[in-house]
């Protein structure tokens, strides 16, 4: 086909192209809830173990004679001092007086019998610092205080965990991406693998295989399938509506005109007026022209037909060729001219004997045709393990060597045609049929320079 088929883009490029998308998007999802997961989780831990700390101070204040004291534990600041090496701040409150620790830490003030732990995050001495803060409520000579406790640590052990955590969770959504490629690759593959397999099943059938397709395919290609059916059925009628109307045509159209030939030959063997004579020679050779130009065109569109749908069949081309020579003997004796064979035994070829047959003759006339009266055309037939080589010798002077790489072109004549019949396809017949079972067609001179040497050259069975 000379125009290229118009692509809308790939079915598996479309395909992966999404299916990396929405793994993308996955794992994107995928890192931010991990992370924000782990960040919870680790801000969850920190708090308790703050918790825990202040609890265990709280747990070592007493009173006594209504004096508090605190006998601050070692476990309540070392179990901070375990998880990583922060700086650790504390706060121990009665109402407004600190007890212990640090003076400036700030300390929020416990709402009236408010009691339960409180968290949050502040800046103290130039540092981010988590504090966790547990109030119990103390009766004073019959008025109740809060016993305020805050612990505080600095949170640069954590960020560096969460930053730990955030990479964990980085990697794991690439991870999580890479793996997502492999099977949106993979997936796209084995999505396009039927469709591939329908189109290589297809593609491989010969030009005569018009058998519908029986294989099993998905669903979603099920409508494809049938419509190549539906065509397949309407191109197989088609071909044979077509190879009936050339025979029919060539029927039709040769036996009227020979008909009307012969009796413009009898007729005019009746008249004797030379004006007449002469008209009815210019009829009887314009009946010729088209007789032959007709019926060149019949056998030109046979063969196209046959060429597309080749059917190979073995057969002895030194049968053919010796049949056609015996037939055509008697239109060579009419000009007197001899018929010469040379063959060397058989040439078993594969391929469709009536094409080949169609060509040969077309030379085989073509020479007779052009060849002048008492001269001999010869038909030589030979060949090896991989080629047969069929060609014809006339002595008709034979081609311009200008005009050699023209002739097989349709309706092209040599200047050597002027004044005789001729339609100019016979060349063009003998050149396809060629072509079509995988050999060529040679144009030469003799080296005498006495006529013309036409070969067809047919690869072996």
């Amino acid at each position: 086909m000379s125009d290229r088929l118009r692509s809308s883009g790939s079915i598996r490029r479309r395909l992966t192209i999404q299916l990396v998308g929405s793994a993308a998007v996955l794992a994107a999802l995928l890192f931010l809830i991990v992370q924000t997961f782990t960040r919870e989780l680790a801000e969850e831990t920190h708090d308790r173990i703050l918790l825990a700390s202040a609890t265990s101070i709280m747990d070592a204040v007493s009173v006594r004679a209504r004096e508090v004291s605190v006998d601050l534990p070692y476990a309540a600041l070392s179990m901070l001092s375990n998880v990583s090496d922060d700086r650790v701040f504390y706060r121990v409150m009665l109402g407004a007086e600190t007890l212990t620790g640090y003076d400036d830490l700030p300390v929020p003030r416990p709402e009236p019998r408010a009691i339960g732990a409180m968290f949050e995050t502040l800046v103290y001495k130039g540092e981010s610092v988590r504090m966790a803060t547990t109030v119990r409520w103390l009766s004073r000579n019959g008025v109740s205080t809060p016993l305020t406790i805050s612990v505080a640590q600095t949170r640069t052990g954590q960020t560096e965990r969460l930053a730990d955590l955030t990479r964990t969770a980085l990697l794991l959504g690439a991870g999580f991406f890479a793996v997502a490629v492999l099977l949106a690759v993979w997936t796209a593959q084995s999505s396009i693998r039927p469709l591939r397999e329908l189109a290589g099943m297809v593609s491989r059938r010969g030009p005569t295989d018009l058998r519908p397709v029986t294989r099993p395919v998905p669903a979603e290609m099920a409508p494809l399938v049938r419509s190549l059916n539906s065509f397949i059925d309407r191109l197989r009628l088609s071909l044979s509506r077509s190879e009936d109307f050339i025979a029919e045509a060539a029927h039709r159209v040769r036996t009227p005109l020979a008909t009307v030939r012969t009796q413009a030959e009898n007729t005019l063997h009746r008249i004797e007026r030379p004006e007449n004579r002469n008209a009815l020679r210019e009829m009887i050779r314009a009946i010729d022209e088209s007789s032959r130009a007709a019926g060149q065109l019949l056998d030109h569109a046979m063969v196209s037909f046959r060429a597309d749908s080749l059917e190979r069949t073995p057969f002895d081309l030194t049968d053919l060729v010796a049949e056609l020579v015996n037939r055509l003997r008697p239109v060579a004796d009419l000009k007197d001219i001899e018929l010469f064979l040379e063959i060397s035994g058989p040439h078993v070829m594969s391929g469709d004997p009536i094409l080949v047959q169609n060509a040969v003759r077309n030379l085989l006339d073509n020479a007779i045709k052009y060849a002048p009266e008492e001269s001999r055309v010869i038909v030589s037939l030979a060949g090896d393990a991989t080629t047969h080589v069929l060609c014809i010798r006339d002595a008709a002077g034979g081609f311009h060597e200008d005009e050699i790489d023209g002739l097989t072109e349709r309706f092209v004549r040599g200047r050597n045609a002027e004044g005789t019949v001729g339609s100019g396809l016979g060349l063009t017949i003998a050149r396809e049929v060629a072509e079509a079972h995988g050999g060529r067609l040679d144009i030469a001179n003799t080296k005498d320079g006495a006529g013309a040497c036409v070969c067809l050259h047919f690869p072996s069975a």
